[in-house]
């Protein structure tokens, strides 16, 4: 990889986003990072020996320029890409993480023609562990995305998906994180409330998770097969299987993603009728 690529904005996502960069072989002569605290600026160049400077001086030397940063900061960065867009030498592909701004609203922001890819991470990222899920804006080249792809993967998984299914996506993997750490945070409860120490159940119960998980990654088997491998007929673990179908957890893993994506899809649309001025995301 010999591109030069631009993140904009270092806190934790972008962070993470350059520590995986730096694992995977990228060359920090190769990555810029824009911040605009001082403090925090001068904390990653001391950690990761990259140049930190502003946003306009980091794209103008960028053929990938990804975007983490808040919702309320992208109409000013847009700005400053575009002006830096004149001065550029080669096309440059700007890549949002910025949760709930359709492609349009970049496309619209930059030169006419500019490649948009929008990405929907989640926060396992900041453990390299995260679940992407990419879209691809009008102008992007097949060997773009590919690019793209392939730099994502330094801090996880990726899928390629339309845009249309980005609200289904921040349902699932967006916001999934949080529905595990409820189960979790749940789980330790009961573990007190049955007698254990905070300590103890917390163990348990965040062991049992990360467990679990691995199981459902490597294992090469569905979930419903690694859950009926565990229910005895009759036993403990179907004893507890029992209230969660009687408590409607699979209605309510349902509603909880149906209510989630209504919300993204919401924010989607409060953009389009703002247009081109700011957001709350």
């Amino acid at each position: 990889m010999t591109e030069r690529i631009a993140i904009i904005g270092g806190g934790k996502i972008g962070e993470a986003l350059l520590a995986g960069l730096i694992a995977s072989g990228t060359p920090t002569k190769n990555l810029v990072v824009a911040e605009h605290s001082p403090a925090r600026a001068a904390e990653i160049a001391d950690e990761y020996g990259v140049l930190v400077t502003d946003v306009r001086n980091a794209a103008e030397s960028a053929q990938y320029v990804f975007l983490a940063i808040k919702p309320d900061d992208v109409d000013g960065v847009l700005r400053e890409l575009a002006a830096a867009q004149d001065n550029a030498e080669t096309e440059r592909v700007t890549v949002t993480l910025v949760a709930g701004l359709p492609l349009a609203r970049y496309e619209n922001a930059l030169q006419a023609g500019s490649p948009v890819i929008r990405v929907m991470p989640n926060t396992p990222m900041l453990v390299n562990e995260a679940m992407s899920a990419v879209s691809a804006g009008r102008y992007v080249a097949a060997e773009q995305l590919e690019s793209v792809v392939e730099l994502l993967k330094t801090v996880g998984r990726v899928a390629v998906v339309p845009e249309k299914q980005m609200d289904a996506v921040t349902a699932i993997s967006g916001s999934g994180p949080a529905y595990v750490f409820l189960l979790t945070e749940s789980m330790i409860d009961a573990g007190v409330a049955l007698g254990l120490t905070r300590a103890q159940a917390s163990e348990m119960a965040i062991q049992t998770i990360r467990g679990a998980g691995i199981m459902l990654s490597d294992a090469g088997i569905s979930p419903v097969d690694l859950r009926a491998a565990v229910t005895s007929p009759g036993g403990t673990t179907a004893a507890a299987i029992r209230e969660f179908e009687a408590g409607g957890l699979r209605h309510t893993v349902y509603e909880a993603a149906r209510a989630c994506a209504e919300a993204s899809a919401r924010g989607a649309r409060r953009v389009e009728v703002e247009g081109s001025g700011p957001t709350n995301g």
